[in-house]
């Protein structure tokens, strides 16, 4: 949350390359934000918070970077599309950035 109130978001980096993947909330407050992912039990995010030059959405509905890491699921409810994504696919930090 202290990035979301520096920024007014917070990205969320891919744990093997660092590329950017999803940016939350938008359209939504950081509460519904985090009041979905909560209930929900992982990160949700909606079309407008995917990076798409660097997630793919496969048919069976499996989210993917497009560099192959696993990223979780799209699991569409009475809003629209909401990608479920396992925590630990997208807690890297931005490429380049020294650990």
């Amino acid at each position: 949350k202290e990035q979301y109130e520096v920024e007014g978001e917070i990205t969320f980096y891919d744990s093997n390359t660092g590329k950017p993947l999803f940016v939350a909330p938008k359209g939504r407050s950081f509460d519904e934000f985090a009041k979905e992912s909560k209930s929900h039990g992982w990160p949700s995010f909606r079309d407008e918070e995917v990076v798409w030059e660097n997630v793919r959405c496969l048919a069976n509905g499996e989210a993917v970077s497009v560099d192959g890491t696993h990223l979780g699921h799209n699991l569409p409810d009475f809003s629209g599309s909401r990608y479920c994504i396992n925590l630990v696919s997208v807690a890297g930090r931005p490429e380049g950035e020294d650990k």
